[in-house]
């Protein structure tokens, strides 16, 4: 793949570690690469980090036809750079791809788009615990007109943003509500698709439950709405009377990469995990008898997020005493162990760059 470079002549002032917050800051490039019909995928660029020129008529604008994905670049103690586990991304891009009637992108292509642009920008990738660049590939539609067909167009982006903690509240235990009015989504939809309007179907529970004092929102199944789905930008997991559960993928839940590396990793340690339905009344039973020893959610952002403290139908109960667990704290230190490089990777999920 032929990259045509562009540099910035204007470049940013990096701000400092203690300010970064989660996608506030971008880096000062981004990639772009086009595709049509004829051409198939072309004109692979980088290029100063800046608006995108749409037309109005922009398939994405008004149809949806957008799917993104969420990675990150970690600096070693070595000061090198490395990524988790991007071919995991590659692949589920491509899934949400077909899943949309968007157009494959190559995953060779993808990693190299990925090598150029942050071998470029690699300034930006912070040093400071627990700051490291945020990657988000993201592909949309841009056909010119207003007819409903699939995609002939579309357009494929990756910027860069240095991050800190996803929460503010850190690796404390954040406040989840179970939602019981709206879904996030049900099998044969979009579910299991990384696509915005997932994200955006979720804002008004969301924003019920930060007006209660709760950080996300729990999401039922969209059909019984009795079993246990994923949080708003995370899986979850429960550690039950010893027992690792999680809801099993039905089509309707992201297949979340840090989801499978937790379920390996503890496979590895010989700790009993099971995928399957659980009901948020077998959760309410083991809330209310203590067999709910941890809860946890996973995600690229915020790696693992404890949780303290989930509300049903206006009850709260507050979970290992509204402390992270041993479990839990033990999966987050491996897991950014192995990220960070300060620990060794025995899975073979680090590409150094």
């Amino acid at each position: 793949m032929d990259i045509q470079i562009t540099k910035n002549t204007s470049p940013k002032e990096k701000p400092e570690a203690s300010v970064l917050g989660f996608g506030k800051y971008f880096t000062d490039h981004m990639f772009i690469m086009d595709y049509t019909p004829d051409k198939g995928w072309h004109d692979a660029r980088i290029v100063p980090y800046g608006p995108l020129e749409l037309s109005p008529a922009c398939t994405a604008l008004h149809y949806g036809s957008e799917i993104f994905e969420g990675l990150k670049a970690y600096r070693r103690p070595d000061g090198g750079i490395q990524l988790f586990r991007p071919l995991e991304n590659a692949r589920r891009m491509n899934r949400s791809a077909e899943r949309l009637c968007l157009p494959e992108f190559p995953e060779e292509m993808f990693m190299e788009a990925l090598r150029v642009l942050i071998d470029l920008d690699k300034d930006w990738v912070p040093s400071a615990p627990n700051t490291s660049l945020y990657i988000r590939p993201f592909m949309f539609g841009n056909d010119e007109n207003l007819g409903v067909h699939s995609v002939k167009h579309a357009t494929f982006v990756i910027i860069l943003s240095p991050v800190g903690s996803y929460y503010k509240e850190g690796l404390n235990p954040v406040k989840i509500m179970i939602e019981d009015q709206d879904v996030r989504a049900v099998r044969g939809g979009t579910g299991e698709a990384k696509c915005g309007g997932n994200y955006a179907a979720s804002n008004r529970a969301g924003e019920r439950a930060e007006k209660k004092g709760y950080s996300q929102v729990l999401w039922l199944d969209g059909v019984e709405r009795k079993y246990i789905e994923e949080v708003g930008a995370m899986n979850v997991l429960f550690l039950i009377n010893g027992v690792v559960v999680t809801p099993q993928l039905r089509g309707s839940i992201l297949p979340g990469i840090t989801r499978k590396s937790i379920i390996e990793l503890l496979k590895s340690e010989g700790y009993p995990v099971e995928e399957r339905l659980i009901s948020v009344d077998e959760l309410a039973e083991a809330m209310a008898n203590g067999t709910l020893e941890e809860a946890f959610g996973s995600g690229t952002a915020a790696v693992v997020s404890p949780i303290g403290a989930l509300i049903y139908k206006d009850k709260e109960y507050v979970v290992n005493g509204g402390k992270i667990g041993k479990l839990t704290q033990h999966l987050y230190d491996t897991l950014t162990g192995i990220q960070w490089g300060k620990s060794e990777d025995k899975f073979g999920w680090t590409v150094k760059l």
